[in-house]
């Protein structure tokens, strides 16, 4: 399919439902048009002729005038000036394989996880492994889920870089009728907050699944961002309020909301399912289970307390009674 030399080429690599619902956002805008790889052929085909994604948000129609399905990744990452990652963080070194990612283009995560080669975050992956300079690099995070999105519910997004001109340009590309996007210069700690909600909604989902209440929940949020503070003033010092949208907004609508996947994740430990059970039976990535692990090293090498990541490490990893390890956290580490 041509396209015209005017619009904004973009790459979207991913096709779960955060990457559906981004290419939803950046298609609400005319001169933006989108060069989506996907690995799956058979949806790639359906998506091409069908125009919605069949596996996830299959609600939501798309505007072919908009954008075009590609399944060879260096192919839509040539034709685009901006690339886009939306894959999960496990399988971001395999996917991305052997493709060539040019120095001069701009490359926005909105993956939340750790890469477990390097145990980095996304910005701190591409920086060390494919030399994109820090300054090129965008994260885009929440609070915001993929359903709301469809739905065109008012949601808001938050757009960190270190460059302003660049966090400026990508916040205008994801502005629209139900987007409201704040931004930040704070990459690095963003794109952290973004990875440890996902382990406290865990523990969140933990709680729920052991019969815990409202009133429980409000104390161990309270301690998470607590934790996180903590934990991004020594992994990486900035002037940030962790009051914020990126930090604390998204926390809370991950440890809340009915379409955490998290959340789901650690209700079903919680009431008994062994980690694997859960993993089958949401058929989707909950990035946070990766995420504890690699975060649980991190404190360790840094000598950083953080009682609600061991005790959520202990039900995962070690897979000790959650009944017990919440009974201990809750009398002796959340006031």
């Amino acid at each position: 399919m041509s396209t015209p030399d005017n619009r904004k080429q973009i790459a979207v690599i991913g096709n779960g439902s955060w990457a559906t619902a981004l290419v939803k956002i950046l298609t609400e805008h005319p001169e933006v048009y989108i060069h989506w790889w996907m690995r799956d052929s058979e949806t790639a085909s359906y998506i091409s002729e069908r125009h919605h994604n069949p596996k996830y948000l299959s609600s939501v129609e798309l505007h072919p005038e908009h954008f075009e399905v590609h399944t060879n990744m260096q192919e839509a990452i040539d034709s685009a000036e901006i690339i886009l990652f939306a894959v999960p963080s496990a399988f971001l070194h395999h996917s991305i394989g052997n493709t060539k990612l040019s120095i001069d283009k701009t490359y926005i995560t909105a993956i939340k996880g750790i890469e477990p080669k390097t145990k980095s975050v996304v910005a701190g992956y591409l920086n060390e492994e494919h030399g994109i300079p820090m300054e090129k690099i965008v994260l885009i995070s929440g609070p915001c889920h993929a359903e709301e999105v469809a739905w065109e519910k008012l949601s808001y997004l938050t757009v960190s870089s270190l460059d302003e001109a660049q966090t400026k340009e990508i916040a205008e590309l994801i502005s629209c009728k139900f987007i409201i996007v704040s931004q930040t210069k704070d990459l690095i700690g963003a794109e952290y907050a973004s990875v440890l909600k996902n382990i406290y909604a865990i523990g969140a989902g933990i709680a729920h699944g052991l019969g815990y209440g409202d009133n429980f929940l409000a104390v161990y949020v309270s301690a998470a961002i607590r934790e996180m503070r903590h934990f991004l003033h020594d992994i990486h010092q900035e002037n940030r309020d962790v009051k914020e949208a990126a930090y604390l907004g998204d926390l809370l609508v991950t440890c809340y909301s009915q379409f955490s996947r998290n959340r789901s994740f650690g209700n079903m430990l919680g009431k008994g399912y062994s980690v694997k059970s859960a993993q089958l039976e949401m058929n989707m990535v909950a990035e946070g289970y990766y995420a504890t692990d690699l975060i649980w090293d991190i404190k360790n090498l840094e000598g950083i307390e953080m009682p609600i990541v061991n005790a959520i490490h202990e039900v995962v990893y070690q897979k000790k009674s959650a009944r017990k390890i919440f009974l201990n956290l809750a009398e002796n580490h959340l006031s």
